[in-house]
């Protein structure tokens, strides 16, 4: 039963087991369903020095956010024990080869941990393309959860369940900018 557990999930097992977070968030409260508004409540409880805080930030963050800030410590906490019991996986038995080419044939060339250390490790960092990578794409998810109203998770879980068109629209959004990362800015950053 453990072994089972510590591979990947069949899509009809995991789907069903996502699908299931929103029926229970709406029982709990029916409060939205994401990952990007915990940063704007962790920025809101934070003291600030003064009387400096910008109006965005000054909200009743616990009756907003604690249920919110729950969650994302539940993430994290999840992901330190999983990392500590079952380790770090080998991602790259599930890369397919056509993509380990095309990688390759970028310059990317290890692919044994989760992302490869030629892009994302401290001695990457210095390097142009790794720096636009990390943060610039960085910078660019975080303005892009905030202007959407949500991130991924948030619109795609919640929002699409919930049938709401701002939801699509943003999911639309996603991954069309995802498939122009991958097909066209990817290529011309790591050349």
């Amino acid at each position: 039963m453990f072994e089972a557990l510590l591979g990947p999930w069949p899509w009809y097992v995991a789907g069903p087991l996502l699908g299931l977070v929103v029926p229970l968030v709406l029982l709990l409260g029916g409060r939205p369903f994401g990952v990007s508004s915990s940063l704007r409540h962790m920025c809101a409880a934070a003291p600030s020095p003064g009387r400096w805080k910008p109006d965005f930030l000054r909200y009743d963050w616990r009756s907003a956010g604690i249920w919110n800030l729950t969650f994302v410590t539940g993430v994290v906490l999840g992901g330190f024990l999983a990392l500590i019991f079952i380790g770090i996986p080998d991602a790259g038995q599930s890369i397919s080869e056509a993509t380990r080419g095309d990688l390759h044939a970028l310059g990317v060339q290890d692919f044994s941990g989760l992302v490869p250390d030629d892009l994302f490790s401290w001695g990457a960092l210095l390097s142009p393309a790794s720096l636009i990578l990390i943060v610039g794409g960085g910078f660019l998810v975080g303005f892009g959860a905030r202007y959407a109203g949500g991130c991924t998770s948030g619109h795609a879980i919640s929002g699409m369940a919930n049938l709401q068109l701002p939801s699509l629209v943003a999911v639309l959004g996603f991954f069309a900018g995802g498939l122009l990362a991958t097909f066209g800015l990817l290529p011309l950053i790591l050349s």
